[in-house]
């Protein structure tokens, strides 16, 4: 039978999978000889199957029971003994930490006649014990009874007026049991359970249950912690800091969380159990006040600290107790810190050495390095809040609304700030998206147009703002509580967490872009970063290349660490002025016109190739050829219907216009005319492509190129085009590797034979993940994602991170085929997931050459790419 119950004595802090991140701490301490109360925790293992199950693990109630019964032998009394009464505290421990997010009750035990007995251990305090008894029913009645709590705190606040809790006497609080059981009484039509074991259970069953209430779901969302992991259960004999002005609790860290300096960091409340500190029912003093108030406690404290950190090496977060002025430890963790903390900790760690420089890499990571890299809003000011949308693209914009991307362009080149609001992008707004701050949209999610757009350029992005009404034709919009911004009114918006305010709300800059943009290292923030982001470099074995479209991309890719450009989209090139060349190719009637209209774009596209080459000073750069469908180009159907048949001014060439329009509209262009079957179908499109990209690497010195074809899924249609491009290049005289994207599932399926035909792949894991899983990605994540995540079908939208089941399953298939008939196969990914930490991970450990991404997130990806490399993730570090 599988052992679900373990002692104090029994654990150590590796078994975090089974006894939780607090019960296997809790074991270390007690190993370490730390004052810890002695307990025993319950496997996160019982969790699971009691979640699964609806009932716990046959034999746990026994095992609980044998423990149980060696730690009141242990304390040398009984759980609720009438006239000595040993109470215990029932607690979470998830093997990740969520602070506040699951229950704790405290004082099992006591009851109408134990609280006598309480009082009695007390030397005949009756003030504590009432009071104790007191907490037990108010923290049991809303934690396992699920009675509102303001029920209980209205009666505590009437109670005491204007003064503190500490100052009500034993026969006020012996009232206010009675009220909070007439409480129980009343919303639960039973009394409150006197049986101090069947208290014990019902709180086990209680913290069970806890794992999956909506504030724990939500947080495991956000910090990306598994749905199936369960939290263990902590039963520990109880301690008490509210026997009076001797007594006390508080949380202690061995350095500034915030920051990262080393000092005294902490609260400390003196008559009070640790929920008081949590609660803020009173103002705890600073730490450092213990020193005055029991300076033997205070000195064992620091000297317990520094053995926690020495030990851990690294910041403790801690939790204890005074009782009567004995020191006693509840809780050590590796305490959470903000992304600056996190980096000067690892470099202090470093300099201190407790760790290594390898270490100090995997002790940050690339969301931390991310949060430091956006300017922020300046967390003291003033704000309105009037939406939020999805955190599409991090950081911190401000200006005026502007609702067309032509008035974007004009303000800017008047000296304004402004952001673009539309309902959704497309690539007709990327002048516009270029001149804005930021972008706002009250459609679309995480892998839109706007969004993947934005985070190219490193533009601050908030997506599917639903709430807002956007009116592009009026120029104006109404948020939720009936607020109109219309043009030129200042609106700020934060990309990292999605929220549109009303006004100006002030920036900060951050110096750790100016870094990556070639500054000196200056503050102390800065050169740790620095240094860890050089170990890094020097570790990883993937490269890291940019998705980069125009020279100013490629060079600031370059500026960030890029190895190269992984991703060159053509199509970014089609637009503007040249949109009229476009017109000309698609109302071509014969060949003669069709080649006119390719002559004409194909020196204007020469010489965008030069100066990405330029740009990238030898580095290689993967072109893809034009993979949307043509009509993207084309004017709206709808509008130019309209005009065709209400306008007095309409031209032959409007109707004809309308026409290609018609011909070449499709209910799903995303899996219809794009690609290379656009290559195949309009003859001299892609030849025309290739050429101009020979010909710029032949005048630029060193250049290397690398033709991607888009949306193949049999080898037939890349042999195709394969064999019309190497002729023009040997035509040229110039050499490039020929190769496909791996976007389509059948691809994936049939990479031993496309692997004859290309010389490497580079998956792209947006469409990829599109067709693998038949979303449509520029729909689903606003209308049901949401729900998807509630249900936990998913903890991550797999367009956000790569689904490894899945569309990483099709990678691995393709990387073993592609490598079986071509062992130097080349293999990076484009997609967005290229800038994704865990994604990073994924590439590595599949053995992929690069990962390819948005410029701005390539620190990100060089640092995971280390991280990978040296210890392929510790997943513990958290």
């Amino acid at each position: 039978m599988a052992k679900h119950v373990y002692d104090f004595t029994e654990g150590n802090r590796n078994l975090k999978d089974l006894l939780g991140g607090k019960g296997a701490n809790l074991a270390e301490m007690t190993n370490l000889g730390l004052p810890v109360p002695p307990g025993f925790t319950i496997t996160s293992e019982a969790c699971r199957h009691y979640l699964a199950a609806g009932a716990v693990p046959d034999g746990l109630d026994q095992e609980v029971a044998g423990h149980l019964d060696a730690l009141e032998k242990k304390m040398g009394r009984k759980l609720g003994q009438a006239d000595d009464p040993l109470l215990v505290s029932v607690r979470s421990g998830a093997k990740f930490s969520m602070p506040g997010m699951m229950e704790t009750v405290l004082n099992i035990g006591l009851n109408d006649e134990s609280v006598h007995g309480l009082a009695k251990q007390a030397g005949g305090n009756e003030r504590f014990a009432w009071d104790s008894y007191r907490r037990l029913i108010q923290m049991f009645g809303k934690t396992v009874l699920d009675i509102d709590g303001d029920l209980f705190e209205r009666a505590l606040d009437e109670l005491k007026g204007r003064r503190q809790d500490t100052d009500l006497d034993a026969g006020e609080l012996q009232g206010l049991v009675k009220t909070y059981k007439g409480i129980v009484r009343e919303q639960t039509g039973k009394d409150f359970p006197a049986d101090p074991l069947e208290q014990m259970r019902l709180a086990v069953m209680a913290v069970f249950d806890s794992w999956n209430a909506p504030r724990a779901i939500l947080y495991r969302r956000q910090e990306r912690i598994p749905a199936d992991l369960g939290t263990a259960v902590n039963i520990m004999a109880m301690v008490f800091g509210n026997y009076g002005d001797d007594s006390g609790t508080g949380v202690a860290f061995t350095r500034d969380p915030g920051s990262g300096r080393q000092g005294i960091y902490g609260d400390y409340l003196q008559n009070a159990q640790g929920e008081d500190v949590v609660a803020g029912i009173r103002n705890t003093i600073p730490l450092e006040e213990l020193e005055r108030i029991d300076k033997h406690s205070y000195d064992e404290l620091l000297g317990i600290m520094q053995t926690l950190e020495t030990h851990y090496k690294d910041l403790c977060d801690i939790e204890f107790t005074i009782e009567r002025g004995k020191l006693w430890m509840l809780q050590t963790r590796v305490g959470k810190r903000t992304a600056g903390a996190a980096f000067r900790i690892a470099t202090q760690l470093v300099d201190q050495g407790l760790i290594t420089l390898d270490d100090a890499v995997t002790r940050v990571t690339g969301d931390q390095l991310a949060q430091l890299m956006f300017p922020r809003f300046d967390a003291g000011a003033e704000k309105k809040k009037i939406a939020k949308g999805m955190n599409a693209s991090p950081g911190a914009a401000v200006g005026k609304a502007v609702f067309s991307s032509e008035r974007a362009v004009e303000l800017t080149e008047q000296g304004e700030d402004v952001i673009l609001v539309r309902r959704e992008t497309n690539p007709d707004d990327l002048s516009g998206m270029i001149a804005a701050k930021g972008i706002l949209t009250s459609r679309g999610g995480k892998t839109s147009h706007a969004a993947v757009v934005a985070r190219g350029m490193g533009k601050t992005c908030v997506c599917g703002a639903e709430e807002l009404e956007v009116n592009t034709r009026d120029g104006s919009f109404t948020a939720p509580d009936g607020v109109v911004v219309s043009e030129g009114d200042v609106i700020s918006i934060d990309g990292t967490t999605g929220e549109v305010f009303l006004g100006e709300v002030p920036v900060v800059p951050s110096a750790v872009v100016e870094y990556f943009e070639g500054a000196e290292p200056g503050d102390e923030l800065v050169k740790a970063v620095d240094r860890i982001m050089r170990h890094a470099d020097a570790a990883r074995r993937l490269g890291v290349r940019a998705n980069a479209d125009t020279p100013d991309d490629a060079a600031r890719a370059r500026r960030f660490g890029a190895q190269g450009i992984g991703l060159c989209r053509t199509e970014h090139m089609f637009l503007g002025e040249r949109r009229q060349l476009v017109e000309d190719l698609v109302l071509a009637s014969t060949d003669e016109e069709r080649q006119a209209a390719l002559d004409a774009l194909e020196p204007l596209q020469k010489a965008d190739f030069v100066r990405i080459f330029q740009s990238m000073e030898g580095d290689p750069v993967t072109i893809r050829l034009i993979d949307p469908p043509l009509h993207e180009f084309l004017p709206d159907i709808v509008d130019l219907s309209v005009k065709v048949a209400t306008s007095p001014d309409v031209t032959e060439k409007d109707r004809k216009l309308l026409a290609a329009v018609k011909r070449l509209h499709e209910q799903n262009p995303m899996l219809g005319l794009r690609g290379v079957r656009l290559g195949l179908v309009i003859p001299g499109l892609f030849a025309m492509q290739v050429r101009a990209i020979a010909q710029a690497a032949k005048e630029v010195p060193g250049a290397r190129p690398e033709i991607m074809i888009p949306l193949v899924a049999a080898v037939q249609e890349l042999e195709s085009v394969r064999e019309e491009a190497a002729k023009i290049l040997a035509e040229v005289g110039v050499e490039a590797l020929i190769g496909t994207m791996i976007e389509v599932p059948r691809a994936a399926l049939t990479a031993g034979q496309i692997a004859e035909a290309a010389e490497f792949f580079s998956f792209g894991t947006n469409d990829l993940t599109q067709m693998a899983w038949g979303f449509s990605r520029d729909d689903v994540e606003s209308s049901f994602f949401h729900r998807y995540l509630d249900l936990g079908i998913f903890g991550v939208s797999p367009f956000e991170t790569l689904d490894r089941e899945g569309v990483g399953r099709l990678i691995k298939i393709a990387v073993e085929e592609g490598r079986a008939v071509r062992p130097d196969l080349r293999l990076g990914i484009c997609g967005e997931h290229g800038g994704d930490p865990d994604s990073v991970h994924f590439c590595h450990e599949v053995g992929l050459d690069y990962v390819s991404c948005s410029p701005f997130r390539i620190p990100v990806a060089r640092l995971e790419a280390g991280r990978a490399a040296l210890s392929d993730t510790d997943s513990d570090t958290r």
